[in-house]
């Protein structure tokens, strides 16, 4: 069986996390087919927006494989990793497509990593997080010491990173960690209906955007602002006013859709 499973449907993927005998534990051979499923949906044309979820409701994954880790010490290197093939948050980020978590149980320490290397993320009710770095006695290396106070505050951060405690779905939703809760059965078409939406826009410019708002989070606020009057300005020159009337258009029309439905 893959450890890795792609399901295409239309301009969508659905990646599944597939040894839930493990709680999808991240071990070296899932990161490496991870890898490699990610590095050939980002040349696929096809593909325009990617869903990234776990097998089964127990686990979105339990991080990296600690029994792999300790049957030999020279795996911790694992934790700190910089290529796609050992590092799966690398994997993820690399990807210019959006990206989706659709996170149908736990997501604990490197699987919590992983969590946040997604675009936006759905929570199924079954889904906790917790980052246990501290409780088994390895530093991140993933990005989440510094991922995680950006996105919560850093009190909240602390809370979590300095207990190991579990984060609850709609306690994380609440934080602003995840986008929305759904009931476990509704966790896949809601990601794909939102990857649908994601999918109608042109991938060139989701692609743009994307990078505009990946490289702008990582930069001070001024430093931001500045990127985007200096990719606005080359990208929006090249834009011919037909364009702009055509694409109005489109969103009226999809405007007066949505009401309807």
């Amino acid at each position: 069986m893959p450890l890795v499973t792609v399901d295409r449907d239309g301009f969508i993927a659905v990646v599944t996390l597939n040894r839930p005998e493990a709680m999808n534990a991240l071990s070296a051979a899932l990161r490496s087919e991870l890898a490699d499923v990610m590095v050939a949906l980002e040349a696929d044309a096809d593909v325009r927006a990617v869903i990234l979820t776990g097998a089964g409701e127990r686990a979105f994954t339990a991080g990296l494989d600690l029994k792999e880790l300790g049957a030999d010490t020279g795996n911790l290197g694992d934790a700190n990793a910089t290529d796609a093939r050992r590092n799966p948050v690398k994997a993820i980020e690399l990807c210019s497509k959006p990206v989706i978590g659709a996170i149908n149980g736990v997501a604990i320490t490197g699987g919590f990593e992983l969590a946040l290397a997604c675009d936006v993320l759905i929570a199924s009710t079954n889904a906790r997080f917790a980052d246990t770095h501290a409780r088994v006695g390895i530093l991140p290396g993933w990005g989440l010491s510094q991922k995680l106070s950006r996105l919560i505050g850093i009190y909240r951060a602390r809370e979590l990173s300095l207990t190991g405690n579990f984060l609850d779905a709609e306690t994380a939703c609440d934080w602003g960690l995840v986008n929305r809760v759904v009931a476990p059965e509704d966790l896949l078409s809601t990601a794909r209906a939102l990857a649908a939406d994601m999918a109608s826009i042109d991938p060139a410019m989701i692609k743009a955007y994307k990078a505009l708002i990946n490289q702008g989070f990582e930069r001070s606020f001024g430093d931001g602002m500045a990127l985007e009057a200096h990719m606005s300005g080359a990208a929006n020159g090249q834009v011919s006013a037909e364009d702009v009337e055509r694409r109005r258009l489109d969103v009226m029309n999809r405007g007066r859709t949505q009401r309807a439905d």
